[in-house]
C-alpha cells in the first residue's frame, strides 16, 4: 500500500469534497437532511465548499460568506453532528495525511461543534440567528 499524501492544492480539495458529500448523499441519517435542503444546486453547494477549504487550508480567500447562517434553521441533533464529523474524519483519512489533512479534520469538528451550540441555542431561546 503507498503511502498517502497530505492535501496540497485545489484538485485535492476537490477529490476531498467530492468524496466526503458522495457519503453524505448515501447516508441514512443525513442524505434527507442535505437533499431536502440542496435539491437539486449539489453543483453549486460543491464549487462553495471546495472555495470553503480552499480558504481554511490555504489561505487563498476564495469563498466568502457567513457559513453558519444556512445551518442556522437546519432540523440537526448531536447524532447528525457526531456523523458528520464521523464521515468527515474517515474520508480525510482515507484519502490524506499530512499537516494540511489533520487541519482539515480539526477545522470540521470544530465548526461542527460550534454549529451544533448555536442552533441549539436558537432552538431554545426566542431571538433569531443574526442572518
Amino acid at each position: 500500500m503507498s503511502e498517502l499524501k497530505d492535501i496540497a492544492n485545489i484538485d485535492d480539495i476537490k477529490v476531498l469534497v467530492d468524496t466526503f458529500y458522495g457519503r453524505i448523499r448515501e447516508d441514512d441519517l443525513l442524505k434527507d437532511i442535505f437533499n431536502n435542503v440542496i435539491q437539486d444546486r449539489w453543483p453549486e453547494h460543491l464549487e462553495k465548499m471546495y472555495r470553503f477549504w480552499q480558504t481554511v487550508l490555504f489561505d487563498e480567500h476564495t469563498y466568502f460568506g457567513a457559513p453558519f447562517v444556512p445551518h442556522a434553521t437546519l432540523p440537526v441533533e448531536k447524532n447528525h453532528f457526531d456523523r458528520w464529523v464521523s464521515l468527515f474524519t474517515e474520508t480525510v483519512d482515507e484519502l490524506f495525511s499530512g499537516e494540511k489533512a489533520e487541519r482539515a479534520k480539526w477545522q470540521g469538528n470544530r465548526m461542527a461543534e460550534m454549529f451544533q451550540l448555536k442552533i441549539q441555542y436558537y432552538k431554545n431561546n426566542t431571538s433569531s440567528p443574526l442572518l
